[in-house]
């Protein structure tokens, strides 16, 4: 990878440790991605924040950096592993209560925007299109590449805490995420629902390299939208999709505004009629959606309901306190989204008739990874969330439910 005279004087540490480090990692971030260069960027979203993840040696690595560290970009940070507010109503140790704010202070002392929200795209401004970012949230990335019109690596966290400390990311024009994909997916599910699509994009994100494209996609809604970006960044490396008609023509229609109750998902992209998309084509019908399904869903039922993975933006709050107008949930309901939208839905009044509900409404936390559900004191989870699905099975060890929300209400209120 080259690098400029001032990128190779940092890598041997002639500015200090701290940036020798940061240039440590990118480079062999580049080296490993094909990369040709290194890049500046505009935006840096972290993860690495979740004491779950890190554990004690990431908490200290984070400790000692940020002694010196500072981030050069807008740097915002993914959940964490509890919400401060109602901490008291679960049983958290304290250990992981002093892990999990040690670790926060860090990323303040570093000068990191604690969002704690894993939909950055939906409570900042975005920058203008063909801007580059460096997004370690898998949806985040996928949403910024396919709907936002942005372009950013599917970033690990160390190397998106790299880029926050350098303001630079490796460019790779072999990996670049808006190269045309060269697999091509049939989507064949009559009436889908977020579910579907949450599946759908699971099976991309296992079948597809770098891009995809599908056909036969509807228009999606917020929540569709997240699902399929939430799916797909859970299973593979697949970092971006394209939307197009069956003979692999473009679908462009004008991308949405960031909040509203009324959003139609068709996200533009960079096919056209030129470039070799689709050559490996797949159809994912019946078939491929039950053995996803199955390979996810463990249970009939379960203890607990959670929603919100990735977290739920102001629209799906909104969406979710006029399905449960009048109802309420016969078991604890979680549902978790970022501060800044907690903030909004008690002015709107959609919090307290959400409690009446009998939900729990939690931010700076997310369905995944949380010490919040334990498998000591649950069996399963019923939730419409693919990604939440994937990790409360195979981190928090819990079997799990799966239902679209509209079968979740209809089926757990009263």
């Amino acid at each position: 990878m080259e690098l400029t005279k001032d990128e190779e004087a940092a890598l041997k540490g002639e500015k200090g440790k701290t940036l020798q480090l940061a240039y440590r990692i990118l480079a062999a971030t580049g080296e490993a991605t094909d990369a040709e260069r290194l890049v500046p960027i505009r935006w840096a979203h972290l993860s690495g924040v979740n004491y779950n993840t890190i554990g004690d040696a990431g908490e200290e690595f984070l400790a000692n950096l940020s002694q010196d560290a500072r981030v050069v970009v807008n740097t915002t940070l993914n959940p964490m592993g509890y919400d401060p507010d109602n901490v008291a109503n679960y049983e958290i140790g304290d250990k992981f209560i002093k892990k999990q704010e040690s670790i926060k202070r860090s990323y303040e002392r570093m000068g990191v925007n604690t969002s704690f929200s894993c939909i950055p795209y939906e409570i900042f401004s975005l920058p203008e299109k063909g801007t580059r970012v460096s997004f370690a949230e898998s949806n985040a990335a996928i949403y910024a590449n396919s709907i936002a019109h942005l372009k950013t690596n599917k970033e690990s966290a160390f190397s998106a805490l790299a880029s926050a400390i350098t303001g630079k990311s490796p460019y790779s024009p072999v990996r670049e995420s808006n190269s045309s994909p060269k697999t091509h997916i049939r989507f064949k599910i009559e009436n889908p629902d977020e579910l579907a699509y949450g599946l759908l994009g699971f099976f991309a994100g296992k079948v597809a390299d770098n891009s995809v494209q599908l056909s036969g996609v509807p228009h999606m809604d917020k929540r569709q939208c997240k699902s399929l970006c939430g799916g797909m960044g859970t299973s593979g490396t697949c970092a971006k999709f394209v939307l197009s008609n069956e003979e692999g023509e473009e679908t462009t229609k004008k991308p949405p505004p960031t909040v509203t109750t009324t959003t139609d998902y068709s996200p533009s992209s960079s096919v056209s009629a030129d470039d070799d998309v689709g050559s490996d084509t797949i159809d994912f019908d019946k078939k491929e959606y039950q053995n996803i399904y199955d390979e996810l869903n463990t249970t009939d039922r379960g203890d607990i309901i959670t929603l919100g993975s990735p977290q739920l933006g102001l629209e799906e709050i909104s969406n979710l306190t006029s399905m449960v107008k009048g109802k309420k949930f016969k078991k604890r309901c979680m549902v978790f989204c970022p501060r800044a939208v907690k903030d909004q839905i008690k002015h709107l009044g959609y919090y307290s008739e959400l409690e009446r509900a009998g939900c729990d409404i939690l931010s700076d936390c997310c369905t995944c990874l949380t010490p919040l559900i334990s498998k000591d004191k649950v069996d399963a989870v019923t939730t419409n969330s693919i990604k939440g699905a994937y990790y409360l099975r195979n981190s928090n060890g819990v079997g799990v439910n799966l239902k679209p929300l509209s079968k979740i209400i209809e089926e757990e209120t009263e």
